[in-house]
This record gives C-alpha cells, sequence and structure tokens, in this order.
C-alpha cells in the first residue's frame, strides 16, 4: 500500500465523499413521509463510509484503523440493501439505482483492498 498521509487524499473516502454527497441529493426527492424514515437511514449509512475512514485513521494502531475499515463496509452493506429498497419502494428509477449500486460496490471493492492491506503485517 502506498503511504497517504492523509485518509482524505486516498481514492476510496474521495469517492465516499462524492457518494455521499449523491446520496443526500437524491433522498431529497424521496416523499416527505420517509423524512424520518429511509431517509435519515440512507443520509447516516453514507456518511458513515468517510466518518469510520477518517476515526480509523487517528487511531492509535493499524488494527483500530482496520476495525473502522470494517465498520466502514458494514455501512456500505447496510447502504445496498436501503438502495434496493428505495428502487422497490418507487423512490429510484432502474437506472439510476444500477448507477448507485455500481459505484457502491466499487467502494466496497476499494475498503476490501484498505482491510487487506492495514492487515498486512508490513508497514
Amino acid at each position: 500500500m502506498d503511504k497517504i498521509k492523509r485518509v482524505e487524499e486516498s481514492e476510496v473516502f474521495k469517492r465516499s465523499h462524492q457518494f455521499t454527497l449523491l446520496i443526500y441529493k437524491i433522498t431529497k426527492t424521496f416523499p416527505s413521509l420517509e423524512k424520518f424514515g429511509l431517509v435519515p437511514q440512507m443520509t447516516r449509512a453514507a456518511a458513515s463510509l468517510c466518518t469510520n475512514l477518517m476515526e480509523g485513521s487517528h487511531r492509535l494502531n493499524r488494527a483500530e484503523y482496520r476495525q473502522f475499515t470494517g465498520i466502514a463496509k458494514g455501512s456500505a452493506g447496510e447502504l445496498k440493501y436501503q438502495l434496493t429498497l428505495a428502487k422497490d419502494l418507487g423512490y429510484l428509477v432502474e437506472d439510476e439505482y444500477n448507477r448507485l449500486k455500481f459505484e457502491l460496490e466499487e467502494i466496497s471493492r476499494m475498503l476490501n483492498g484498505l482491510i487487506k492491506a492495514l492487515s498486512s503485517t508490513k508497514h
């Protein structure tokens, strides 16, 4: 893994941040009945991607960083279901759903790579 001075310089962080902004934008179009339901769940899960990467990178060791990256990956899984639910409820059209799902799968793959890199014994 290349040394990154700050996590916010990493590609996974940048893509997760852009994805989070997109989720906030898209959920503004959801019906008002979801104001206290699906919308806050989706925005929280999306924000959790970068939140956990940032917190983990500021922890004392690689094991803690890896743990928080794992939590971010869990949030990606949570969001994957929420996207499916939003599509099935008619809040997302198929093309939009497919685009979001693809990007989330790419982010999840990148998180897997970071977890593997943080698990290695090399520094």
